[in-house]
Parts: structure tokens; sequence; C-alpha cells
């Protein structure tokens, strides 16, 4: 596989124990749905999220219930072993809930404050230091998160009003990603002078338009070296959210820029909210940046697959791998760069298996009823019978015993 754009040199900062920036792994994070109140609840999908390979967890923090639940939500994932660090999302009364709540303030491992809603007017300032002065004092990282949908209007508005005497104005749009920025980079460098350190900051520019995401986050990334979080806000649910999200963050990180990502999916009604997650970790794998779980092939099928025997195994396969990594990735070191090919005829299935570490090419319609298994580009066995699947996945657990066991 040819190797990705150079990343965008940025600051390296630590979350908890986990880099950002600086070159290091581009991270994945998602975060909670849940009443933060119901520690339970909360610390269910923390957990599952976890497992499913999100690296940093953000919650909810809004009323003074949820603040008082953060110290036991982290104490009860330490007592399952589930190390991950956990941000706190605030707005509006933040620096009132940390104040009040110093338990809250130590136990999380960075806060996430919005500048657009962070206080108004003359109290924006003074709490917006005082969420600063409380970061420093406990040693958090923060991020300083700016959405289109919160942005600060009075900065807006002076950006507007001045766009207006130009002899050639720019547009709206052009307009309103200057203020997102100035509102990034103003709050960075009024956090810096009261005295929060440079890898202590990590900036993100927020908006649902894919263009303008793109946009933002470029003008960005060359006026400022701090590392940054990507996501297309509110990208919606389904399909639609996942292509409008891979679509903005694939062309963002193929030009070297985010150290962070999240995949903001709307789940369906009781849905997988695991989904944001395993999405993010294709998006970096798809593109060659982090290797999370073997790669399984299988073509499309056509007129000559009308059995649907390698759909089956392309599933199962893929499902058991998927499901076995959080054991493997301790057990069998290195078995996240495993491939594999479930191929339905002898038009591509043969050379596409020996291209993979393992792989089947089943017989399609008409053809002779073997399945030819290639291991490492040759040809070790040919398969036949109706178990030809249990056969299959026998034979790639015994791959991944022999290659990957002690």
């Amino acid at each position: 596989m040819a190797k990705p754009a150079p990343r965008r040199k940025s600051v390296q900062v630590n979350v908890g124990g986990i880099l950002v920036g600086g070159g290091a792994p581009i991270v994945v994070q998602s975060m909670t749905n849940t009443d933060t109140a119901d520690i339970e609840a909360t610390v269910k999908q923390i957990a599952q999220l976890h497992r499913a390979g999100s690296e940093l967890v953000r919650i909810t923090v809004d009323k003074d219930e949820a603040a008082a639940a953060v110290p036991h939500i982290v104490e009860k994932l330490a007592a399952r072993n589930i190390d991950v660090p956990i941000i706190g999302d605030f707005h509006y009364i933040g620096h009132k809930l940390l104040t009040d709540h110093p338990a809250c303030a130590a136990a999380l491992a960075k806060y996430r404050i919005n500048p657009g809603n962070v206080g108004f007017k003359a109290k924006r300032d003074t709490q917006f230091s005082t969420l600063i002065e409380l970061a420093i004092k406990h040693e958090k990282t923060v991020r300083i998160g700016v959405n289109w949908g919160s942005l600060d209007q009075e900065l807006l508005t002076k950006l507007m009003d001045k766009n207006t005497e130009r002899s050639a104005p720019y547009s709206a749009a052009h307009v309103m990603r200057e203020a997102i920025i100035q509102s990034a980079l103003l709050s960075a460098l009024r956090a810096e002078e009261i005295g929060l350190a440079r890898d202590k900051i990590i900036l993100s520019t927020k908006v649902s338009d894919v263009q303008n995401l793109i946009k933002v986050y470029q003008d960005l990334g060359e006026r400022s070296d701090y590392a940054l979080h990507l996501g297309l806000t509110e990208a919606g649910m389904g399909s639609k959210g996942i292509v409008a999200s891979s679509a903005a963050m694939g062309i963002l990180l193929q030009q070297g820029i985010g150290d962070t990502i999240r995949i903001s999916l709307t789940p369906e009604p009781d849905g997988d909210r695991t989904l944001e997650v395993k999405v993010g970790q294709e998006l970096l794998q798809t593109m060659g940046f982090r290797q999370f779980v073997p790669v399984v092939a299988a073509c499309p099928g056509c007129g000559r697959t009308t059995s649907s025997t390698f759909q089956v195994l392309a599933k199962e396969i893929e499902e058991h791998l998927s499901s076995s990594m959080p054991v493997w990735k301790d057990t069998y070191p290195g078995v996240e760069n495993l491939s594999v090919a479930v191929m339905g005829c002898i038009v591509n299935g043969p050379g596409e298996s020996k291209h993979a570490d393992i792989g089947i090419s089943l017989p399609g319609t008409g053809e002779t009823p073997a399945a030819p298994v290639f291991v490492e580009g040759k040809k070790v066995a040919t398969l036949r019978g109706a178990d030809v699947a249990d056969q299959f996945k026998a034979m790639v657990a015994d791959y991944i015993e022999k290659r990957f066991g002690a």
C-alpha cells in the first residue's frame, strides 16, 4: 500500500496517557449519549465504546448531578480495568461545575469548552479564565472547540461589519469561517496568556457542511501548530453521516491535517453507539494511517456468484476477526496486520487470494465444487464438501496461531 501524505507538524499533547499530535498515531474518540448522572448506564456505554476501540471518550457534564457522578464513573471503570481517558464536555456553566465539584475536575483527563457559550458579554473573559485556571491547577488538557452552531455572535458581527467596508467584500461563508478560526486562535492565545501550556491545548472548528469543513481546517492548519481534533458536526444518520464524514475528513487526513477524529453519527433509535467508532477506525485503516483489525477482501458478487456461500463466509470471517480482536491484540501481537480474502468465483478469486495472507476462492455458478486455499501466495489445499466454511475458518485460526502466536 502506498504511504499517505506527510502529517502536518503539531504540538504533541498528552491526554491521560494517550498522545495526540506531534507525529503520534491519529486517535479515534467518541462520546456517550447517556445521562451522565446515571452512573451505571454511562459506565456501561463507555465500556462498550472502549471495547469497540475508542481511545478517548467524552461525556456530558451539564449539571451538578452529572459533575458529582464523574469521579464515581472513573472509579467504576478502573475497577473493571477499563483504562480510557474521560473528557468532560462543558457548556454555559462549566466554570461553576468544575469549581463546585473539585473531584470531577480532578477525575477528568481533559475539558472541552466552547468559546461561543463559555460566557456572555462582561462575564465571558472571567468565566473563560476560571476554566483555564482550573485546568492549570489540575494539570488537565483543554480542547477549545468552536462550533458554527454556537459561534461567538459578537465576533461574527464585528467581522461582518468590517467586511461590508471592503471594496470587494468576501462571501458570507468566508467571513463565517474566519470568525470560527479567530474564535479558536484568540481563545488559545488567551489561554496561554493565563498560563496554560501549548502542549495542553487542542483545537477544533466544527461545521456540518463538507466543503466549509475542509476549508476551515485547511486555513486553521496553516495558521497554527496546535493539535487538531477533526469532526463533521451533526453529520447525520446512517449512510449519509458516514459518507459525509468520510468525504470531509478523508480529504483533510490525506493532506496531513488532523490528530484525533470523531465520527458524529446520529444513531438509530436504540441503535449501536459503537458504529461511530468502527467507522472512524475503518476510515483511518482504509487510508493507511493505522491498522486496527485484519482486512477481509471479498468480491461484490455478480451473475457468476448466484450462491450466497461466499457472502455468508465473508461475513462470518469478518465478524469473528472483529469480535476476537480485544483478546487477540494481547495474545497475538501484530494480528491486526493480517489480510484474508474470501472470493466468489474463478475470475478474480485465485489472484485476489494469492495477494492475501490467507485466502479462499469459492466455486462460482457452474464451476467445479472445489475451493482452493492460498497461504502467502501459494496454494496449500483444496476444500470440498458442505462444511467448506468451517474448514476454512479452522485454517485461518491455525494460520494465526502459527504466525502470531508465541
